[in-house]
């Protein structure tokens, strides 16, 4: 019996680069909270700056958290993808 065909492409490389894309659309996500928590600390600070100012500028320093947390993270799972990658 023939050995099966040997596809064209690398199943190591194609699992690497969803690897990859996983981890930059968590970090878009990351950015699509924090930039969600800007427009509605801007717009409590617009529509009631005296009795929302606390509240506006704390979901303006959760999106500021929200956002350095994505990043560290996006980071940290990037080098770690590439500290496993196969040579080719």
């Amino acid at each position: 019996m023939p050995a099966p065909p040997t596809p064209p492409y690398d199943q190591q490389q194609l699992a690497a680069a969803r690897t990859r894309l996983a981890n930059e659309r968590t970090l878009l996500t990351y950015v699509r909270t924090s930039l969600a928590l800007v427009g509605f600390g801007l717009a409590l600070l617009q529509l009631e700056p005296h009795r929302a100012h606390a509240l506006g500028f704390g979901a303006l320093g959760a999106a500021a958290v929200f956002m350095g947390t994505g990043w560290l993270r996006f980071r940290h799972h990037a080098r770690q993808i590439e500290r496993c990658r196969v040579p080719q």
